[in-house]
């Protein structure tokens, strides 16, 4: 089983040899956090210890199997929110505990990768490392993380670059702010830029000679810039902008950062000869950017489905499983990391 509470999804997973996904729940506080304008720690918190145990005993349920049938339970101990952690990680421990099971904790960055191993029951498809071999490319998009990392092996994972300030998953909830746009801003922006006409182009941060990135340059280009149109500040009677300013403002921003992490992560993977490239994360769910990658890589790709994007138990117990496979078991004095990362 795999249990996953980083930020603000309580999600729990049955997954069978690694692979196979019996069933994948998630419990999601968007409409409880949207009112905010982005997710609030307590809160998170507090949803969590509500949805934890009636999203694993579904999971449980979906996949027509009892917790004595369990093999081991994997949780996200870090990255992620303090307090949402800290859930998960106790809720795992009690059950690992009552049920006499190996305690396996997760790093929710490594998780990511690993949705791409996943599959259906009716799916006949090879995991990346059967598929192609190592090394393999890996980018990790999310609300905190633009990572780039070579992994050499199941567990040896050299970090080649990542975000110098914003992660591109919280520029895009930054820039739809600005925009007047619903929160969670990533599909938001993806709605409105459909039908775009191409009109606005916006800066892009190559940081030439290094694999980082760096969004908060435009997060300021496209504040300046919907200024100028009067998109914002938001107008005082309530009257909303005109939409097709938002919608090329909105394709102009997408576009920025799609073509400098698509062009990044290729560049990368050609100098270190990765065999293939695999996308994970919350932001790799946005069609843009994995058409793009689809037009642009002369790699083979290995892109979850968007509902494996975005932040699942699947995921975790796909993970947990290669390193069981590898004889990591924790003890329950395991501690959250909200801070750790990968590679």
């Amino acid at each position: 089983m795999g249990i996953e509470t980083s930020c603000d999804e309580t999600a729990a997973a049955v997954i069978e040899d690694g692979r196979l996904l019996r069933s994948n729940v998630i419990a999601s506080q968007v409409e409880i956090h949207a009112r905010y304008g982005g997710v609030v720690p307590e809160v998170a918190s507090r949803q969590h210890v509500l949805a934890l145990v009636p999203t694993i005993q579904k999971a449980l349920d979906d996949a027509g199997v009892s917790m004595s049938q369990l093999d081991a339970v994997a949780v996200t101990h870090g990255p992620g929110l303090a307090g949402a952690l800290l859930v998960g990680l106790n809720g795992a421990k009690a059950l690992a505990l009552a049920q006499g099971l190996p305690l396996v904790g997760v790093n929710h960055l490594e998780a990511h990768v690993y949705a791409a191993w996943l599959k259906r029951d009716d799916e006949e498809t090879d995991d990346p490392a059967s598929g192609v071999g190592f090394p393999l490319l890996c980018l990790v998009a999310s609300g905190g993380h633009t990572d780039l990392v070579l992994m050499e092996g199941h567990g040896i994972y050299r970090l080649l670059g990542r975000t110098r300030d914003d992660a591109s998953g919280e520029a895009f909830d930054k820039a739809a702010r600005i925009l007047g746009l619903a929160f969670p801003g990533g599909p938001e922006i993806q709605r409105v830029a459909e039908g775009a006409k191409g009109e606005e182009r916006l800066p892009r941060a190559w940081l030439r000679d290094t694999y980082d990135f760096s969004f908060s340059g435009l997060k300021t280009a496209v504040l300046h810039r919907a200024q100028e149109l009067g998109i914002y500040p938001p107008s005082e009677d309530g009257e909303p902008p005109p939409a097709e300013l938002v919608t090329e403002l909105a394709a102009a921003f997408q576009d920025s950062v799609v073509d400098v992490v698509v062009a990044k992560a290729i560049d990368a993977a050609r100098e270190y000869k990765a065999k293939g490239i695999v996308l994970g994360g919350g932001v790799t769910a946005n069609s843009m950017l994995r058409l793009r990658f689809q037009e642009r890589s002369p790699l083979p790709l290995f892109i979850p489905r968007p509902a494996l994007c975005t932040d699942n138990g699947a995921m975790i117990g796909a993970c947990g499983f290669h390193l069981l496979e590898r004889g990591v078991r924790h003890s329950l004095d395991l501690d959250i990391d909200p801070s750790l990362g990968l590679g």
